[in-house]
Order: structure tokens, then C-alpha cells, then sequence
């Protein structure tokens, strides 16, 4: 297969109105493949997020991983002239995003309805909490706000804790990740001949569209899902549990793999158990088959045990923290990481790969206005 191919949005133009998460992450993932990306920045202040910590030689590593590969322009788009700039920059651009909220961008002149009288082609992405209408729409939105509400942390956690938050900000990763996926599909329809498009992304929505397994449950059973901690909601043995030297992940999800595990513990007995002879009996009586399989665990470390597991085709896997994440060989096999020009922060590349090409920019994140002179401004 080729190991190098011209990355597939080569030659796409972007404007990056956006600031802090979901929209630089929506813009870096699109840069990688292809597109250049301007960001538009406030004159001497920049994105917040070049302010957020933590930081390394004074400047915001949070901000470098999320900006690679993109330049800068400071524009106050309340100043008539730099207005006129972005108007002119509209004119040569393929795709605008946004993640202000709604009615900013009409008052700042830089809505969909004014850029697309400009570029009757325009791809203008709006990434917001709640979205461009409903009721919601107005408020100020965090990624804990909407992990709140849209149920998703009414299902994570323990019983004893209630609930939490997922470790990360995946309302705003994901509402990047759909918003790319948008712009990609927008850019394709125009290709046959679509003309300007708005496309709308709110953060809740993606949220509660994606909890798959806590929706078929709440159809099915017509009854919120709860707190379940590590374990899955329908499926056992599918959890964390001891081994002799720490935590590791079982998922078993079927009888044939109950079986398989039942036999690597040399615990045929359990296969046909009254307890656990089928998935629903498995779930019903989770303690019960849990202190079973720690009983085998905890004579075996966590190596041992995925060893012996994963031989079988059993899925397991050791509980590793971020740090052994990144540092593990299959990381390191997959290119997760590149390293960037200018400086010694890795740039954490898009994961897709393209005939087995891994598109990503090398150059790190931009000082604020790099781009200045090459658009008139001092």
C-alpha cells in the first residue's frame, strides 16, 4: 500500500472564528488532512485557551495541542477595516466555524446570512452547547453542563460516589469530531453542485445521540438507566476486578466467551451453574460470579492474567494510565504522536489512517498574529 498521498483537503481554505475546544479541535482535525486553517484571533489577547494551563517556557501546552499546524491573524471585527479584511478573506474561503454563542456572530456582522451574500458557497459550521433554537439555546454551556444534562453522568460512576463526570471533555471532543464530519460532508455535496450551507452542531445533541447502550435501554425498559460503575448494564462478566497486583478489564458478552472463561480458570463447574447459565442469570447474580473469578485473580498478577485470557481469545486488558497509554509499543506502532517543528511538544495526530497514510501537520501551534503582515496588519 502507498505510504504517501496527497492529503485528502489539500487546497481548502478555512476561517477558525472559534476559541478554546470544540471548534480547534473541529479546525486541527481538518488542517491535518489537508486544510489551512487561519485562526482569527482578539488583537493582543488571542484564543482564552492560550492562557489556560498548564504551561511550558510561558506558553499554554493545552493550547498547542489543540491549534497545531494553523496560523493567526488578530482581527477585532468590531474595527471597520478589520472587518473589511475578514470580508475579503470570506471571498477566497471555503468553510467558517464558529462556536459563538448564538447571536454574537450577527451582532459582530460575521453571521451565515452576511458571509454567505459574500461566498454564495461558503460552508459555515456554528458549534454551540445547545444549538442555534430551542429552548436552551441562549445559555452559556461547559462540558459538565452538558454532560449533566444530557444524562450521560447520571450512568457513570459508582452507587457509593453517585454520579460523575467522564475524565475528559468529550462534549466538546465530539462535538469537534461531528462538526469535521459535517464540514467533509458539506464540502463533498458542493462537489455535485450544493451551494452555501449552515450547519448546526450543539453539544447536548451529540451527547445524548450517542449513548447507544443507556437509549435501547430506556425504550426497552421504558425506565432511566442507573449507575452501574465499571460494569456493563446488560452484559457479565464485563467489569474491573483484582488481580494479584492490580485492576484489569473482562468483557464477556456472550455464553460462548463465558464458557472460554470458565475453562482458562479451570472453573468448568460455573459454565452450566444455576447462577450463571445464561447472560441475564450472570448479571442478576454479578457479586456472586465476581468473588468467583477474584478467587482465580488474585494467584495471578495482571500480566499473568491477560496472558492466560487474552491466549484463549478472551477479551482482557490491563488498566493503564495515560502515561503508559502513550509510552506502550502499540502507540508507538500506530504513529499516535509526531514530533513538530519548533518545539518539543509532540503533536497529537488525527488517528485515521488513508491506504495506510497518516495525514497530519508538522508545524506546532502559532504565535498570536504570525500572519499579521501577510494580511495588512501590522
Amino acid at each position: 500500500m502507498p505510504k504517501k498521498m496527497n492529503p485528502p483537503l489539500s487546497g481548502i481554505k478555512i476561517l477558525d472564528l472559534s476559541r478554546v475546544l470544540a471548534g480547534p479541535h473541529c479546525t486541527a482535525i481538518l488542517g491535518d488532512v489537508g486544510a489551512h486553517v487561519l485562526k482569527i484571533e482578539t488583537p493582543n489577547h488571542g484564543d482564552d485557551s492560550r492562557h489556560l494551563g498548564p504551561f511550558k517556557d510561558g506558553e499554554s501546552v493545552y493550547f498547542d495541542l489543540i491549534n497545531r499546524g494553523k496560523d493567526s491573524l488578530e482581527l477585532d471585527l468590531k474595527n471597520e477595516n478589520d472587518l473589511d479584511i475578514f470580508y475579503d478573506l470570506v471571498a477566497k474561503s471555503d468553510v467558517i466555524v464558529e462556536n459563538y454563542r448564538p447571536g454574537v456572530a450577527k451582532r459582530l456582522k460575521v453571521d451565515f446570512e452576511t458571509v454567505k451574500a459574500i461566498n454564495p458557497k461558503i460552508i459555515y459550521a456554528s458549534i454551540s452547547g445547545f444549538g442555534q433554537y430551542g429552548p436552551l439555546s441562549q445559555f452559556p454551556a461547559y462540558d459538565i453542563t452538558v454532560q449533566a444534562m444530557s444524562g450521560l453522568m447520571s450512568v457513570t460512576g459508582f452507587s457509593e460516589t453517585g454520579p460523575t463526570r467522564v475524565g475528559e471533555s468529550i462534549g466538546d471532543i465530539f462535538a469537534g469530531t461531528y462538526a469535521a464530519w459535517a464540514i467533509s460532508t458539506a464540502l463533498f455535496a458542493r462537489e455535485r453542485g450544493a451551494e452555501a450551507q449552515h450547519i448546526d452542531v450543539a453539544m447536548f445533541d451529540v451527547m445524548l445521540s450517542m449513548q447507544m447502550t443507556g437509549l435501547a435501554n430506556l425504550f426497552a425498559n421504558k425506565k432511566a438507566p442507573t449507575i452501574v460503575g465499571n460494569r456493563h448494564p446488560v452484559s457479565t462478566p464485563f467489569d474491573t476486578y483484582k488481580a494479584k497486583d492490580g485492576l484489569m478489564v473482562i468483557a464477556v458478552a456472550n455464553d460462548k466467551l463465558f464458557a472460554t472463561l470458565c475453562k482458562t480458570m479451570s472453573r468448568d463447574d460455573l459454565i452450566d451453574h444455576q447462577l450463571f447459565k445464561t447472560d441475564a442469570l450472570r448479571t442478576k447474580n454479578e457479586a456472586e460470579l465476581k468473588r468467583e473469578m477474584e478467587a482465580w485473580l488474585n494467584q495471578h498478577t495482571v500480566d499473568e492474567a491477560c496472558d492466560f485470557l487474552l491466549n484463549n481469545g478472551v477479551p482482557a486488558a490491563p488498566v493503564w494510565n495515560l502515561e503508559e497509554a502513550v509510552n506502550s509499543e502499540q502507540s508507538k506502532a500506530r504513529e499516535l504522536f509526531a514530533a513538530a517543528k519548533g518545539s518539543d511538544i509532540p503533536i497529537v495526530t488525527q488517528p485515521v489512517r488513508f491506504n495506510d497514510f497518516k495525514s497530519h501537520v508538522t508545524h506546532a501551534s502559532p504565535k498570536l498574529g504570525v500572519s499579521n503582515k501577510n494580511y495588512g496588519k501590522a
